[in-house]
């Protein structure tokens, strides 16, 4: 990690420990061993240099906090108990409201989310294509519509800042009713492509969708959750990473996926306007 990403990720959580324990900056010093002017000076930012180990062992055991926590390498805090797994694997079951990610949503309310689709973004599918999709992969229908409305319900809430990035010609697949959509009709195609177009006009600036060139980029598809996971889908389960460092590491090739976008996401809506309107 990047000295610089060390010392704020330490200050902050410095910071977060000195609110919590209701004291002041002069009793806070003391009851970790140091004075007042180290503590101000560790609190500003204007030095990127962390305090001596002494001093870390003694703001750890003082406020029961683990060092992993916090120097920013770890998202649990406590020095006992469960300890959470860097990575871990976790079935995708039906009943989206009651899966892991319906919580995992709830948990990173106010961050941004982040995510690369699979196929045709949750939220954006009509219900005849959740039906035909539902259909073809043998998954509950009310499961798959469950998590459409999650999702837009999510959405729709005033701290919601989501970010969606996925390959252009999937959209221009499903248009031509190629691939796994060669068998829904061209009517119901259109009717989607109009539907994704409102529902893009509706939800932005807090859904937000860019499409790039997948020729040129290609990713397999992930959910980043705010700084605390990423949940990478691979087919009816997910592979969930907890640790900071890789989660920024997805974050980083997420934000590149947009940079390399080639429809922004003022333009998504217009897109599948477009789309929706050639005939093939």
């Amino acid at each position: 990690m990047d000295k610089r990403d060390l010392s704020t990720l330490f200050r902050d959580r410095l910071k977060l420990l000195l609110t919590r324990s209701d004291l002041n900056q002069s009793a806070f010093a003391t009851a970790v061993g140091i004075d007042r002017s180290a503590l101000s000076q560790l609190l500003s930012g204007t030095s990127t240099r962390l305090p001596r180990a002494e001093t870390l062992l003694n703001i750890a055991a003082e406020f029961k906090v683990s060092l992993d926590w916090l120097l920013g390498l770890s998202h649990d805090e406590g020095v006992t108990g469960e300890i959470r797994e860097s990575l871990e694997i976790e079935e995708a079951p039906d009943g989206f409201d009651r899966t892991l990610l319906a919580k995992w949503h709830s948990e990173a309310a106010g961050t941004k989310i982040r995510y690369v689709p699979a196929g045709i973004p949750d939220l954006l599918r009509t219900e005849a294509l959740v039906d035909y999709e539902a259909n073809i992969t043998n998954k509950s229908r009310e499961a798959q519509a469950g998590e459409t409305q999650y999702r837009i319900d999510y959405t729709r809430r005033p701290e919601t800042d989501m970010e969606v990035c996925m390959p252009r010609h999937t959209l221009e697949i499903f248009a031509r009713g190629l691939g796994v959509w060669d068998r829904f009709p061209e009517a119901n195609r259109r009717q989607q492509l109009l539907h994704m177009a409102t529902l893009l006009d509706d939800l932005y600036p807090t859904f937000r969708l860019y499409l790039y060139d997948g020729r040129m980029r290609y990713s397999i598809p992930y959910t980043i959750f705010g700084p605390y996971r990423a949940a990478i889908y691979v087919g009816d389960m997910y592979l969930v990473l907890n640790a900071p460092q890789p989660i920024r590491t997805l974050t980083s090739h997420f934000d590149n996926l947009i940079r390399a976008a080639d429809i922004n996401a003022h333009e998504a809506a217009s897109f599948a306007q477009r789309l929706a309107e050639l005939r093939f």
